[in-house]
């Protein structure tokens, strides 16, 4: 019961890897861009969550509507004014657009709410579990997670391919010129993207400053190399390869912790290099966003 507990544990810890990476692997199939700044938009969305429940009295269900269309809106306004002109110039150029706001995002959270933790407190829901025997437990908010990250990309799925702007998106990750010959405007397409990858990583942001309890400005350098490893894990491109490596990573970390205290983080990077050296395309990896 002790490994399973492990396990289990793991795969709850694997939505909340699953939902920060889903945006990731949207803009990176679509934009060929590694958004090197996903993680600190992911806490910028877990602030935005905070000050919108703690200052402005919304409720904390609301939060996450708050924050999705705040990051969301600075998706389309980074995308716009930023990444259009930097694709035109090289292929690095958008890589250190991301790593410039990476740099930005943090120091101006520092200054405006210094280091400290900022809160973000679920009530009871937070401790609130299922208990299933008598070795264990399954917490009610890390399986409302899975249930949202499985939704979220469930969603995106129906989006891009049983509707026609979906199918613009995807057209125009495999070919941008033949749909600009068709008359399609491929900023608008990048802008969309970069709307709806940027509210998914500020839902999986506010999500998980609920299930920490707060956040701090600086732990998306951390939560940026779990959802790059959760895309390569699973496949790049591949959004239910995100789901897999999400899962994959969460019950490598999980039973790390079993073994030591110490193993949780080397457990899951030395998962990822095993995966590097045997499938490099990943578990799933298959053409653009398959």
């Amino acid at each position: 019961m002790t490994w399973l507990n492990a396990i289990a544990q793991g795969m709850l810890l694997g939505g909340v890897f699953a939902m920060a990476a889903a945006g990731l692997s949207l803009i990176f199939g679509v934009m060929r861009v590694a958004n090197l700044a996903h993680g600190d938009l992911m806490i910028l969305g877990g602030y935005v969550a905070s000050v919108a429940a703690v200052s402005l009295h919304i409720p904390v269900a609301l939060t996450v509507l708050v924050s999705m269309a705040a990051v969301g809106g600075l998706g389309y306004l980074v995308q716009r004014t930023l990444l259009d002109r930097a694709m035109g110039l090289s292929e690095f150029a958008p890589l250190m657009v991301t790593f410039g706001i990476s740099v930005i995002i943090p120091n101006v959270l520092v200054q405006l709410f210094s280091n400290d933790s900022k809160p973000l407190g679920i009530g009871s829901l937070g401790t609130a579990s299922i208990r299933v025997g008598s070795d264990l437990a399954i917490g009610w908010f890390p399986l409302i997670t899975v249930v949202a990250a499985v939704a979220v990309l469930a969603a995106l799925h129906v989006f891009l391919y049983r509707t026609q702007s979906g199918r613009i998106v995807r057209a125009t990750a495999d070919d941008r010129a033949v749909v600009r010959l068709m008359g399609v405007d491929n900023r608008k397409v990048y802008a969309l993207t970069s709307v709806i990858a940027f509210a998914t990583v500020a839902l999986a942001g506010t999500l998980y400053t609920m299930r920490q309890g707060g956040v701090t400005p600086y732990e998306g350098q951390l939560t940026v190399l779990f959802a790059f490893e959760v895309v390569i894990i699973g496949g790049l491109g591949s959004l239910w390869g995100t789901l897999a490596g999400g899962m994959v990573l969460g019950i490598a970390q999980s039973v790390g912790a079993q073994i030591s205290p110490d193993l949780p983080l080397l457990a899951g990077h030395l998962v990822f290099l095993a995966i590097l050296v045997f499938r490099p395309q990943g578990l799933f990896g298959r053409s653009v966003l398959a």
